[in-house]
């Protein structure tokens, strides 16, 4: 098995997941495209990994993907082939190593959605502009899709893990200025005051999240439906996560939502089938 089947196996995530849409051979080709995901991601953020590994590794990426870099790593080599095969900007690789690499301070605040939104663009949207060419999409419009979906995607992200972000070195990634909308303090958050306050915030910033949806299915092109089967499955899985989130009015602090093997199945073969 390949370095990139491994990481991809291992990580068990619903990016993952959704690969079951896709022919073979661009399968393979999101496998490790996911595994480079995967690798940078964890090493922003992987708490055990030490900052000087952390930074070496992360500026071994960014070398290889500088003029006349050279790979280190098999998983590098096969990075930049597939980048070449797909005619892939380099610039989008880069940008989204950089938007992960901001995580490695996790002090961080954003005070405003403007700020969160070019952090979810560098590490989500991105990851959606490069995965339709993967995918073999043929209009502009699917740009607009992709744009639209990783904002959802990660806004989804962040609703679910505000509790796991806070015992990760005390992350916050809910913009200060939707906090004080709700007079809820980053005090409240690090001491996990559940009440009425935090609940009509989560609702709020998740209907940000809505309209990214809905913004995505607006940009759909009927012509890329086909070629994106793997987003919309995507897309169902994480609008059921936060679907169940608001129901459940954001137990964030107590549990990580998922939703059933079974359900993200039914998601995935009716994105299959079209329905």
């Amino acid at each position: 098995m390949s370095e990139a089947a491994t990481i991809t196996q291992q990580a068990k995530s619903n990016l993952a997941f959704a690969f079951l849409c896709l022919p073979k051979d661009r399968r393979d080709d999101m496998v490790t495209f996911y595994a480079f995901c995967r690798v940078i991601d964890d090493l922003a953020d992987e708490p055990d990994i030490p900052m000087e590994e952390k930074r070496a590794g992360l500026d071994s990426w960014i070398q290889c993907f500088s003029p006349n870099g050279k790979p280190e790593t098999p998983l590098q080599k096969e990075t930049l082939q597939l980048r070449d095969r797909y005619g892939i900007s380099n610039q989008l690789f880069l940008d989204l190593i950089e938007g992960c690499e901001s995580d490695l301070n996790p002090h961080r605040r954003f005070a405003n959605w403007d700020e969160l939104k070019e952090y979810t663009y560098r590490v989500a949207s991105i990851v959606g502009l490069i995965s339709i060419e993967i995918f073999g999409c043929t209009s502009e419009q699917s740009k607009k899709y992709a744009v639209a979906l990783g904002h959802a995607l990660q806004l989804t992200n962040i609703l679910r893990d505000v509790g796991e972000d806070l015992a990760d070195r005390v992350r916050i990634y809910i913009p200060l200025n939707d906090m004080d909308r709700f007079q809820y303090t980053e005090r409240d958050l690090i001491g996990k005051v559940y009440d009425g306050r935090f609940i009509n915030m989560m609702h709020y910033i998740a209907e940000r999240a809505e309209a990214y949806y809905q913004e995505a299915i607006e940009n759909l092109p009927e012509c890329d439906k086909r070629a994106l089967r793997a987003a919309e499955g995507m897309r169902r899985i994480y609008h059921g996560i936060l679907k169940k989130m608001r129901d459940d009015n954001f137990q964030v602090f107590d549990q990580r939502y998922s939703l059933p093997k079974w359900k993200k199945l039914v998601y995935l073969f009716g994105t299959q089938l079209g329905f």
